[in-house]
């Protein structure tokens, strides 16, 4: 995509949505690590439903290291990959508070020394939590960007880069937002809505996918 594409492809997207936000509840930078964690192969209203309880109780390593892995399970037992999760939630806590005194490191490396804690869920926790200009690709993300041709690449740390390099600076704090909710919502897997998709003329996905023809409404016969 030629760079004059690029600016108008993120300024329309900013103009439809001028302050895009996580889809993820949290409380603060340690809830948000734990939220990103267990959001792994499930969905944020997934994570959402389980962690409101939880984060009403718990929101900070100390408090998640006295509720202790059995409790942890019995609020996340919906989320996929529960047992696991927990197990690596407990461990992590206990990181933050031998290592860093209880506090969300705003350091990539140091987040990935947390156990369940990879490139993309620190990328996540560097964005949201610390504002830094990070892009976290996640499926919706890869798809859009080799889908659109915005960054194209055959894995996610290809993809990132490409963006990294890319993204203009009015754009890149926000850029990530906008991407996820834009493949979660119109440049969808199976059947992207480009009738509606603000950026359809500068996308490269072809064929573009035409609008569903509405039924006819069906007569209503005569009393």
């Amino acid at each position: 995509m030629k760079k004059a594409d690029v600016v108008q492809f993120y300024h329309r997207l900013a103009e439809a949505n001028p302050h895009p936000e996580t889809e993820l509840e949290f409380r603060n930078p340690y809830t948000l690590v734990v939220a990103v964690a267990l959001s792994a192969q499930a969905t944020d209203v997934g994570v959402n439903k389980a962690t409101r309880a939880l984060f009403a109780e718990v929101d900070t390593p100390e408090k998640m290291l006295e509720l202790g892995e059995d409790g942890l399970k019995q609020h996340i037992k919906t989320i996929g990959l529960f047992n696991t999760k927990a197990k690596n939630v407990i461990a992590l806590s206990r990181i933050l508070v031998d290592d860093y005194g209880g506090q969300v490191p705003k350091d990539r490396a140091d987040l990935e020394r947390l156990p369940g804690v990879g490139r993309k869920t620190a990328n996540v926790v560097l964005n949201v939590a610390f504002g830094q200009e990070t892009f976290a690709v996640d499926t919706h993300i890869f798809r859009v960007c080799n889908r659109t041709g915005l960054a194209k690449g055959k894995t996610p740390l290809a993809v990132e880069l490409k963006l990294d390099k890319a993204t203009p600076a009015p754009f890149r704090v926000h850029a990530h937002h906008w991407l996820i909710l834009h493949g979660r919502y119109i440049c969808k897997a199976r059947r992207p809505e480009c009738w509606r998709c603000p950026v359809e003329d500068l996308c490269a996905y072809r064929p573009k996918t035409p609008a569903p023809v509405a039924k006819p409404a069906k007569a209503v016969p005569p009393s």
